[in-house]
């Protein structure tokens, strides 16, 4: 994974900050996976359609990005995939484009309002079943972003007339009070209605109207988002073994000790992610592709060789990207203008 996060670095250097971050969420609605259950079944039970259904999904959403460039002509792009604790995938796609997006179009493509019903039926209805942050707060204490008494998530955001760019490299999005001419909707609880405000999670009209799924679209002015998409694998476990023993024996128990063993004990894999892994789907895409050249001390390089060829291998060394660059340097003129 810090091998993506070097590659998404390289994109950096070359064609700057990415443009937008879209998180792509599973809908365990969609009619695609509702066909395939067995009478009596959920979505809980097929667990290998869910991770079907979303990778087909997830590849016409990469195709309408990238193939018919609906927010433009796309220069590069990456995504991770992740899977929520109840076992939905998601995936974190970084969009770099090749028209930047200025402060006075992000309106034209990021929204973060109620849409009104009246207006446009089904992009109201999309929205308020999977753009509406959950009410946490005084309405709902319990909920699993609230940390010491305050949303994680910093929400309710902040009411703005219009647009304003962050000082995170997120910007303020326009969210009008309901006195400002914003809207307001009702969504069922267990607990009973909620009335909600214009502040929703910001999305793209377009890709949640096609997808009707839970899409978040932010404008991008930051790299810290490369980063986010990059460090599960420094997440830590989700599970602790330890145990207990007397004062006499720790000096057996330290040479007794199986990191490897401690490690698969203490990972957790959800049963969609495991489907996902059997059936070798990715787990990290990214174009265009990013080649590792070898850095090495002089006769230090790296050398694979078998019982069959290895006389050859200590006779014949063979090059590789660093030799091959100094050799065609001495050679050609070009060659000795451009930087390994």
């Amino acid at each position: 994974m810090q091998e993506y996060a070097q590659d998404a670095m390289s994109y950096v250097r070359h064609y700057g900050r990415p443009d937008l971050f879209i998180t792509f969420t599973c809908n365990p609605a969609w009619d695609e996976i509702e066909q395939l259950l067995l009478p009596g079944q959920s979505h809980v039970d097929r667990h290998d359609i869910i991770a079907r259904v979303f990778r087909q999904k997830l590849k016409s959403l990469m195709d309408y990005i990238v193939k018919h460039e609906v927010f433009g002509y796309v220069r590069c792009w990456m995504y991770s995939l992740d899977w929520q604790k109840r076992g939905l995938p998601h995936a974190h796609i970084l969009i770099w484009l090749y028209d930047k997006i200025t402060s006075d179009e992000i309106d034209d493509v990021i929204c973060a309002e109620i849409p009104r019903a009246d207006v446009d039926k089904d992009l109201h209805t999309v929205v308020i079943k999977n753009m509406i942050h959950r009410p946490c707060g005084i309405p709902n204490p319990n909920s699993p972003c609230m940390v010491d008494g305050k949303c994680s998530k910093q929400y309710p955001r902040a009411f703005a007339a219009d647009t304003v760019t962050g000082d995170d490299g997120y910007p303020l999005y326009r969210r009008r009070s309901t006195e400002n001419g914003g809207n307001s909707a009702t969504i069922h609880m267990q607990n009973g209605d909620i009335d909600v405000d214009n502040r929703v999670v910001p999305y793209s009209s377009l890709l949640s109207k096609t997808y009707k799924a839970h899409v978040n679209v932010e404008y991008c002015n930051s790299v810290k988002s490369i980063k986010y998409i990059c460090k599960y694998v420094n997440k830590g476990s989700d599970m602790a073994v330890f145990s207990v023993q007397s004062e006499n024996s720790d000096r057996n128990a330290a040479r007794d000790i199986d990191e490897i063993a401690q490690y698969q004990a203490g990972r957790y894999i959800s049963s969609n992610e495991a489907a996902w892994r059997i059936f070798s789907f990715p787990m990290h895409k990214r174009n265009p592709a990013v080649v590792h050249l070898a850095v090495h001390l002089e006769n230090g390089q790296r050398v694979y060789f078998t019982d069959s060829n290895v006389q050859q291998r200590a006779l014949n060394t063979p090059g590789t990207t660093l030799t091959a660059f100094s050799t065609l340097s001495q050679e050609d003129a070009f060659a000795r203008t451009l930087m390994y």
